[in-house]
């Protein structure tokens, strides 16, 4: 056998930078480069193989924890047919990835962290950032990795690399099981060389096919679809991953069988569509609640039916609802006591389609919903023209409402956490499967602007706005400095109100009165935060990472702004202060958040009560 003598991390890069994939005969290059910092745990080894690689290209970052959410929202953007990897040195390093790790595989994201570990040989112990045990050697800070990654593997010896590298590709390129995957290598192992066989370097193609779902199954769906009066589909992100939009369009249209959709399927449909209903869910519009409450069939299309999409399973009233979930993989599909169609979304469609070409629902069904679809239109129009765009504060309805009317269809907008995604999920006009990019499986402030620069990399020819309020931009805003250096442009709107909008209007629902969710001096009398606000200047902390800073205060400013920043060729940060307190309403659809069940605050005592009342409407779907 033909042989090739590299070291453990020039063997690593040489087969990654191999690696293809092909879905419908399109065959692509599969990992966008590596992102990293380095340290003494990865910088003799794979620091010196992407040196001495340099068609594997390497990009400096600030942050580890940033750096896997720049390389999720790549992948997100890329239909999860692209991914990157992520290196760090051991220590701190390494376990900044850990949110970054489980935010790709609560949202079946792919992305390979390649951690620097302690010495295999042990020989140094303790080595510099080496968690110790009295109980056992053979454990490190890489451990942690193990229940937030899809596949963890860790290479103590050189030729273990040629049966994990294959099992890496196995899992990172499955519809079904991908997420993130970790391959743990200590840093003396990085260096050693080994004799690795020719044939493990050579290009290969990872197929990603298209699984049809089980005949009999399909054919009860369509059964109970046609007996239905009342059925609603439920589009989530699997529906966008599998390229599945168009067929989902001529499968509604045809049908009439009203679309809505989880934060990760907006934009599977576009808004102004008579089959259209939106955002639905705990913070979904009005009457995409009150569809989904009639409902006696819910197809599920690629969701996971979180919490949010249930409305903690206090929607969905009609009392012999059944549910349909058409998903790739099993283990979303058998959820709420489905009847699990399990296969390709876009596959499946394809085959319900032809099983129900002569149905349709009721007209005056259809009627209905297409007149939902236009009540809600115009409700949106009142909202975003509230205050006509001239009290200051802004709202930050208005804010959106300014930047989706000035985006273009193809445009990409970017958000993830605090008081935004509840008024985006109802509001935004989504035109396009990209769209609309809210990570909500983990809701993790700091991803926005770390996605801005992954989403740009992935799709240049797209213009990338993200919305971004100032609890996330104080958490995580490092990348910046990564896209200046890189030249990557895309918008970023600095939404400041001074806290944290979002858990502060939750803190108000459960009696919390805002506690501790304000940006306030301590009060020397009471000793509590309730002083004046923090004098932070967030606009000139961006301008210092080198960011080119834009102003605005009212609509016709922000207006002003955006075109500007579409004319500059640097990250542009449009700062804006937003009203705390003014955001849209919910519309009768529930999120289980627990109160305390005894207090001395009268608030706390009446939220109880509110809460006893909602658990009424939570049900179990057997």
């Amino acid at each position: 056998m033909k042989t090739r003598r590299l070291t453990v991390a020039q063997a690593t890069i040489t087969f990654l930078k191999n690696q293809y994939i092909e879905r419908d005969g399109v065959e692509t290059l599969y990992f966008g480069g590596c992102f990293g910092i380095f340290g003494h745990g990865n910088v003799a080894g794979l620091g010196q193989a992407l040196q001495q690689n340099p068609d594997f290209r390497f990009y400096q970052c600030r942050n580890e924890q940033s750096m896997v959410h720049t390389a999720v929202s790549y992948a997100k953007v890329k239909n999860r047919l692209g991914a990157f990897v992520c290196t760090t040195s051991i220590g701190p390093g390494a376990t900044n990835m850990i949110t970054g790790a489980a935010l790709a595989t609560i949202n079946r994201l792919p992305v390979l962290l390649l951690p620097g570990d302690i010495f295999a040989t042990r020989e140094p112990n303790p080595v510099l950032q080496q968690l110790e045990s009295a109980g056992t050697q053979d454990i490190s800070v890489n451990d942690c990795f193990k229940p937030v990654s899809k596949y963890w593997d860790r290479i103590n010896r050189p030729e273990q690399l040629i049966y994990s590298l294959p099992e890496v590709m196995r899992v990172l390129t499955s519809q079904a099981e991908m997420g993130a995957v970790t391959l743990s290598m200590p840093q003396d192992v990085q260096t050693f060389a080994y004799d690795y066989p020719e044939d493990l370097f050579k290009k290969r193609v990872w197929k990603i096919g298209r699984p049809r779902p089980d005949v009999n199954l399909i054919r009860e769906a369509a059964e109970w679809i046609r007996n239905s009066k009342n059925p609603v589909i439920v589009a989530g992100g699997g529906a966008i991953y599998s390229d599945a939009c168009d067929v989902l369009h001529q499968f509604a249209t045809a049908t009439g069988i009203p679309v809505g959709e989880t934060f990760a399927g907006k934009g599977a449909v576009r808004f102004d569509q008579p089959y259209s209903i939106g955002g639905l869910g705990a913070t979904g519009t009005k009457y995409a609640i009150e569809v989904a409450n009639e409902a006696d069939v819910v197809i599920g299309i690629g969701t996971r039916y979180s919490d949010f999409t249930t409305a903690s399973k206090s929607i969905f009233k009609n009392p012999d609802v059944k549910f349909i979930n058409i998903n790739i993989s099993e283990f979303d599909a058998f959820k709420h006591a489905a009847l699990p169609v399990v296969g390709d979304a876009k596959a499946v469609l394809e085959e319900l389609s032809g099983l129900l070409a002569d149905f349709e629902v009721a007209a005056d069904y259809r009627q209905k919903i297409a007149d939902i679809n236009k009540a809600w239109d115009d409700e949106v129009t009142k909202i975003y023209a509230e205050g006509n765009g001239t009290v200051v504060p802004i709202d930050q309805a208005v804010v959106i409402g300014a930047l989706n009317t000035f985006m273009d269809d193809r445009d990409v907008m970017i958000n993830a956490s605090g008081s935004a995604p509840g008024d985006l999920h109802k509001l935004w006009r989504a035109t396009d499967p990209k769209n609309f990019h809210l990570e909500y499986g983990f809701s993790c402030m700091g991803y926005e602007i770390a996605a801005g620069l992954g989403a740009k990399m992935a799709d240049p020819t797209r213009e990338i706005y993200v919305i971004c309020g100032d609890g996330g931009y104080l958490m995580n805003n490092h990348e910046i400095v990564t896209a200046v250096q890189e030249g990557i442009k895309f918008t970023i709107l600095l939404l400041n109100n001074n806290g944290y909008a979002s858990i502060g209007g939750l803190s108000e629902s459960i009696g919390g009165e805002r506690f501790g969710t304000r940006y306030q001096y301590r009060d020397e009398n009471t000793g509590q935060l309730s002083g004046e606000f923090l004098p932070v200047d967030l606009a000139k902390n961006a301008e210092s990472l080198g960011a080119i800073v834009i102003k605005a205060t009212d609509k016709k400013s922000l207006d002003e702004a955006l075109a500007q920043s579409k004319k500059n060729d640097r990250t542009t940060v449009i700062y804006i202060e937003t009203n705390l307190y003014r955001t849209v309403k919910g519309y009768h659809a529930w999120w289980e958040v627990p109160v305390a069940e005894v207090s001395t605050s009268p608030s706390v005592q009446k939220a109880f009560e509110t809460y006893k009342e909602n658990k009424k409407e939570q049900r179990i779907f057997l």
